[in-house]
């Protein structure tokens, strides 16, 4: 990737990380404990934002553990089967987003894989922790780059929509990070 490409990628990218932690962090403690659908919510685009910047995919080692439920036990407000195995506070999720920004980094940086057309996962890696959706086993590195930023600002924006209409809260756009 040329040095442009990947100084806007990681510009961009690292903006979408900030706002994820500046909505998180903006969250009133009797929410964060009282709404379950922005806590799992929030857990659920941290640990798909750790997941997805992990290559190779076998060194996934999740900081905010979890466990797979079946469809018939989530609770109502859960947005997949992919549950936190207790109830993380604000301070360790936006802990596990600062080391995945700083993880995203060293994936998009000067001393990055070259050749971002590699496959991101590999067939014996699609079960291993069973988080990988059908639909990114075929991504390059890549693809699943632009995939998870589009994943995460597709949930701060809904994160911003409960913080609205739950706190009068919402946090800042930024256009682009450091």
């Amino acid at each position: 990737m040329e040095d442009t490409c990947k100084a806007c990628l990681w510009k961009n990218f690292a903006a979408t990380v900030d706002m994820l932690e500046a909505v998180i962090k903006l969250c009133p403690d009797a929410l964060w404990k009282q709404e379950d659908k922005f806590y799992y919510l929030a857990y659920h685009t941290a640990i798909f934002l750790d997941y997805y910047l992990t290559y190779p995919v076998d060194q996934f080692d999740p900081r905010l553990p979890y466990v797979l439920v079946p469809q018939r036990e989530l609770p109502a407000d859960a947005v997949d089967d992919v549950l936190p195995v207790r109830h993380y506070s604000t301070a360790e999720v936006i802990s596990s987003v600062r080391l995945a920004r700083s993880k995203c980094q060293a994936l998009i940086g000067p001393q990055a894989i070259q050749d971002v057309s590699v496959p991101w996962i590999t067939p014996a890696e699609i079960d291993l922790h069973g988080l990988c959706p059908g639909g990114v086993m075929d991504y390059s590195l890549l693809d699943i780059l632009f995939y998870n930023l589009r994943h995460v600002q597709h949930h701060v924006a809904q994160l911003n929509y409960i913080l609205r209409n739950e706190a009068n809260l919402a946090a800042e756009w930024i256009s682009q990070a450091e």
